[in-house]
């Protein structure tokens, strides 16, 4: 069942073509892969996903609905997250709080309700507290509770800017370059959580990623982009095994020396 689907997407600034007639659908409850060489454009895709960016031609349809000219907040509304490159915590908060802050996006209690602290403001705080302790606990974060979100170690100041996004109960998540900064055994440490949030939180996932062991590790179907177009498309051992992609990483006289 398709969730997304890029049909012939462009996107133009000025005269630069950052992404150029790339179409690619991602399939409900998958793992999908996006990489290529840097500037490739997988970034802008992302951006054209979750509408920072509008898309020049072609269309994005996410459950069927056209996303096209719609604004961040819509696009999030429909059930669309992501992380970024550069990890964007609210530094001077705790890692609870951090989760707890995004938990509140899913209040349904007023105002009013939060001024009188009324019994449905009750009840729904108590909610929003457990469903913090929950994400924190499953991102393994529970002994850093307290600790300022700016003191965590790189790799676990990316699970809590994965913990937050989950807090918004997203339908497609959008993770961009989740390893990045990570050693060995935290990126395959990372791997084995994609693969349980996806199946714990029954969502789909798109990945941005250079660690090539973490792509080819949790992905189903992989895209490669070079230039701003598609390249590639298949299994992770038919990526590995194609010409072209093996030319666009490592140059063509590489490939003719293998």
């Amino acid at each position: 069942m398709k969730l997304l689907e890029l049909k012939s997407v462009t996107k133009q600034f000025g005269g630069l073509t950052a992404v150029g007639d790339v179409s690619f659908v991602v399939e409900k409850d998958s793992i999908f892969g996006l990489i290529g060489p840097n500037g490739a454009g997988k970034t802008t895709i992302f951006n054209l996903i979750t509408g920072i960016y509008k898309v020049t031609e072609g269309e994005i349809l996410f459950e069927g609905i056209e996303t096209n000219s719609m604004e961040p907040y819509r696009v999030a509304e429909l059930g669309i997250t992501r992380t970024f490159q550069n990890i964007r915590l609210f530094k001077k908060l705790t890692t609870y709080d951090n989760i707890l802050t995004a938990c509140h996006y899913n209040a349904r209690y007023g105002l009013l309700d939060a001024i009188l602290r009324n019994k449905k403001y009750r009840v729904e705080e108590k909610g929003l507290l457990a469903q913090a302790e929950e994400l924190m606990n499953i991102m393994g974060l529970e002994d850093r509770r307290d600790i300022i979100a700016g003191n965590l170690p790189y790799g676990l100041q990316r699970r809590l800017e994965i913990a937050r996004a989950l807090a918004l109960k997203p339908k497609l998540l959008l993770l961009d370059e989740p390893a990045a900064g990570m050693n060995p055994d935290e990126t395959a440490r990372l791997m084995a959580l994609i693969k349980e949030i996806r199946d714990n939180f029954k969502l789909t996932i798109l990945v941005i990623e250079h660690h090539m062991d973490l792509i080819m590790g949790v992905c189903e179907r992989i895209v490669v982009l070079n230039f701003g177009k598609k390249l590639a498309e298949g299994t992770a051992s038919e990526v590995q095994a194609n010409p072209k992609v093996i030319e666009a990483y490592l140059g063509e006289e590489e490939v003719v020396v293998c």
